[in-house]
C-alpha cells in the first residue's frame, strides 16, 4: 500500500495533550506513526499513512477534544 505523509495546524500543545489524543490516533487503521512538533507555532502533527485519509485523521484528533487542519 502507498505511503503518504499528512500534515494538520493542531491546538495539540503539550505533552498531556499527546497523551490525551494517542489512544484516538492509535484507534485509525492505517497510520503507521505520528508526531506533534509542540515547538513549532501552529503545533504541526505530521502523519506517516498507510491508507488513512485526512477525514479519518481529523475525526480522531477532534473526537479527543482538539482541532486540526490539514496543510
Amino acid at each position: 500500500m502507498e505511503n503518504n505523509v499528512l500534515r494538520f495546524k493542531t491546538s495539540i500543545n503539550c505533552g498531556s495533550c499527546i497523551k490525551a489524543v494517542t489512544p484516538f490516533l492509535e484507534d485509525v487503521l492505517g497510520i503507521q506513526q505520528w508526531e506533534v512538533d509542540t515547538n513549532n507555532p501552529d503545533k504541526i502533527l505530521t502523519v506517516q499513512s498507510a491508507g488513512a485519509t485526512a477525514d479519518e485523521v481529523l475525526s480522531a484528533v477532534q473526537k479527543a477534544g482538539f482541532t486540526a487542519t490539514a496543510l
